[in-house]
């Protein structure tokens, strides 16, 4: 295999029996970077639990003659995370880019959600990326270099009907992912996100009964997971070294910046603000930077390029 830009380096990329994780460990082995493939091989909604996913992506990558090893132990739990981490060390010495992929999806509209619905998401998606970012910290400090990249979502970024939990753990992610930036960068640590647009098991299940959910599907078939992967490649190289804290989006052959929390707009009173001030001049005042109910889709409303 020849010389990539990950030539040398040890990659973990959780989620990757399948879809965009699968992608972009397929892509980082091809780039040089020896990988662990961490799957739990269950379904979109996280039942069952079967290692084919993993070892299939395993033969894909020592096909072409790429180095490769499986951990199947679940992100969101804090003993596992330190099991999948360690598979690195064992197999390979070494870690210098974790990739937090692994999600599944229980949609529901937000006033029928259960207790269950919620915890199961956070504790894959906003745990499991915390647990394992966490586990490979130490290992980061000590040799003073690491890339962290977690996949968050424009349905928390930006909004989308019938995922509270998944918005929530979703801009979650970005949170933690700026934080990490902040405090690891002493560190030589690199901390960014990627909201990918992609078809794939965790788009499949969309709704596509109206003219405009079925324009949206279509569209969205066009995205493969492949096109999520050479930002990945990137951000996990040596060549990115000062790219820290921020948040991409990737549809099809389109990469954006997003953007990040900042104030819009100010007003003051020389007074002490009453409930009727508040009405009366502050939010006509404020009301023309109001953001509308938009979803995801709304604002990302051309066809992909």
């Amino acid at each position: 295999m020849a010389e990539g830009i990950l030539e040398g380096k040890v990659a973990l990329v959780t989620g990757a029996g399948g879809g965009i994780g699968r992608a972009i460990v397929v892509a980082m082995a091809r780039a040089g970077a020896s990988v662990v493939i961490n799957d739990v091989g269950v379904s979109l909604t996280g039942e069952g639990g079967s290692a084919t996913p993993a070892q299939e992506t395993k033969a894909e990558i020592e096909a072409f003659g790429g180095k490769a090893v499986i951990s199947t132990d679940s992100v969101s739990d804090w003993e596992a995370a330190q099991r999948i981490v360690q598979t690195a060390i064992d197999g390979f010495g070494r870690l210098d880019i974790v990739v937090n992929n692994a999600g599944i999806l229980r949609d529901t509209m937000f006033h029928k959600m259960t207790p269950e619905n919620w915890l199961s998401v956070i504790g894959v998606h906003l745990n499991g990326s915390f647990f394992v970012s966490r586990a490979a910290a130490e290992i980061f400090r000590r040799q003073e270099s690491g890339s962290y990249i977690h996949m968050t979502s424009t349905s928390g970024l930006i909004g989308n009907i019938g995922q509270a939990n998944y918005s929530a753990a979703k801009v979650g992610v970005a949170g933690l992912s700026k934080s990490i930036a902040l405090d690891m960068q002493r560190y030589n640590v690199r901390s960014n996100c990627i909201a990918p647009f992609a078809w794939g098991r965790m788009t499949s299940n969309i709704p596509a009964s109206t003219p405009d959910q079925i324009a949206r599907v279509e569209n969205l078939k066009q995205m493969t997971p492949e096109k999520n992967a050479p930002l990945a490649v990137y951000l996990g190289s040596d060549a990115a070294k000062d790219v820290s804290g921020q948040i991409f989006a990737v549809r099809r052959n389109e990469i954006f910046l997003m953007g990040q929390s900042r104030p819009l707009r100010s007003i003051h009173t020389a007074d002490k603000w009453s409930p009727e001030t508040v009405r009366d001049h502050a939010m006509p005042a404020l009301r023309p930077s109001f953001y509308p109910l938009d979803r995801s889709q709304d604002v990302f409303s051309w066809d992909p390029c």
